[in-house]
């Protein structure tokens, strides 16, 4: 990058503009994701709205690539570019609560983490993932599933409003009655339309979860998984478990004779009468005697991090995702192959549960078009040493192909890895994808937001 465009940037902005020269580039360019190792020409953190509008409409001027950073979470890295500018969200971490109209309205370069505190003082919470330093940006705009989706659905079903720079620079604020369709777009659509600034949530009512984590040994994945695709779907919508293949860890709450074996297991979520915990899982003896069984109240956020300390920032990370409507039994024997067969370190599959409140919402409601799911599948290769970066990708991949056979043929947005390709888009949209075409043909009709899992501006008739 010229030095006269970073100029042209500084003045553009308040915030800190970072060049290849410049000291914390190194950082600056960092994402979740260790395995990405990308070069921008520049990152820019922007401090405020009036900051995100400079720089997109200088970055659109000097005819630059254009990334957008929130959390940094994107698994393919999808919010740095080489060589381009990375409009990076980080200084905008704020929450606003108005508890009595049980809302939050959240920065664009927000963490789960800074919602669930600011929620939890009032008993209150939104939808979201199960790593609490997840961007909320990506995953509201993805979709967003985790542990009170059975009961309260989506993330992007929780969302009433968001203030969007356009490909332009012009400000908006969407909803239900304002740019309607852009709001629909939103809800799903991933980072094709603008920046969301910030996002407005309608909360509910969440404050200690019963937790469980139950696992057996690997060589029981086809009777536990054919158990838990029965029991599940069956139970009411406070019960909430996602089922895994791991590695256990060597940390509580596992005990000791466990650590470092292979597993397969449940992470329960209960959002019921606190006293009847123990009855909600009491069926978790029925595929045979765990191996290890945990459960305990505790306070929502706590559970949001649990995993924080285990996937910490710089990790080796190669995924893909499928949705599944069924679990056939051929599939129990391919979940078997790769559970007995996981690599070292920390790979793991999970099978997000996305029925219950999520499936009350119509495929055409918003972008998010599979609302005919029962799992959103992710097969994720994960290891701290980048030696072993082809080794978990090869593994990932195997195990997704393994599973297409009994997928839905699409999968979730924020689950889609390197090199998949428009196709894959376009089936993870499904009847959904041409609406979003013409949307993004009015708001974006030169791509400038193309750095992201692409949906294409239609043709103009």
């Amino acid at each position: 990058m010229k030095s006269e465009t970073l100029e042209a940037l500084r003045e553009a902005v308040r915030g800190p503009v970072i060049g290849p020269e410049d000291s914390g580039y190194d950082d600056a360019r960092k994402v979740y994701n260790g395995m990405i190792d990308k070069r921008p020409g520049a990152v820019v953190r922007c401090s405020d709205v009036a900051d995100v509008m400079s720089a997109v409409r200088t970055v659109r001027e000097q005819g630059l690539e254009l990334a957008v950073r929130g959390g940094g979470h994107s698994g393919p890295g999808l919010g740095i570019v080489d060589g381009g500018v990375t409009v990076d969200l980080a200084p905008m971490r704020w929450v606003r609560v108005d508890p009595g109209a049980r809302t939050a309205q959240v920065g664009g370069g927000g963490l789960q983490a800074d919602l669930d505190h600011a929620t939890h003082a009032f008993g209150l919470a939104v939808p979201s993932g199960t790593v609490s330093t997840t961007g909320l940006g990506g995953l509201t705009l993805g979709g967003g599933h985790g542990y009170l989706t059975r009961k309260y659905g989506l993330t992007l079903d929780s969302l009433l409003a968001a203030d969007v720079v356009l490909a332009d620079g012009s400000f908006v604020t969407v909803d239900e009655k304002n740019h309607p369709e852009l709001f629909w777009a939103l809800r799903g659509g991933g980072g094709n339309f603008g920046v969301v600034t910030s996002f407005t949530y309608r909360l509910h009512p969440v404050s200690t979860v019963g937790v469980g984590i139950t696992v057996w040994p690997a060589e029981r994945t086809r009777e536990v998984l054919g158990w838990y695709r029965e029991f599940l779907p069956r139970q009411r919508e406070d019960l909430y478990g996602f089922f895994a293949v791991l590695n256990v860890p060597p940390r509580p709450p596992f005990p000791d004779e466990i650590h470092g074996r292979k597993m397969c297991g449940v992470v329960w979520c209960w959002t019921g009468e606190p006293d009847r915990l123990s009855e909600a899982l009491a069926a978790v003896q029925e595929p045979g005697k765990p191996a290890f069984h945990f459960a305990a109240p505790m306070p929502y956020p706590e559970l949001q991090s649990m995993f924080d300390e285990l996937l910490p920032p710089g990790l080796q990370w190669y995924w893909r995702g499928h949705f599944f409507d069924r679990i056939p039994d051929a599939a129990l024997d391919a979940h078997l192959t790769y559970a007995e067969g996981l690599p070292d370190g920390l790979s793991t599959m999970h099978l997000y549960p996305v029925d219950g409140a999520a499936h009350r919402v119509g495929s055409g409601d918003t972008a998010w078009s599979y609302r005919d799911a029962l799992w959103s599948g992710v097969f994720a290769g994960i290891d701290p040493d980048p030696a072993n970066a082809q080794t978990i990708k090869e593994w990932s991949v195997a195990y997704w192909e393994a599973l297409r056979p009994y997928s839905m043929g699409g999968g979730y947005v924020n689950f889609i890895g390197e090199g998949e390709g428009e196709d894959r888009v376009r089936a993870t949209y499904r009847e959904n994808y041409d609406r979003l075409a013409r949307i993004k043909r009015e708001y974006d009709p030169d791509n400038v937001f193309h750095t992201n899992q692409n949906v294409r501006p239609a043709d103009v008739a």
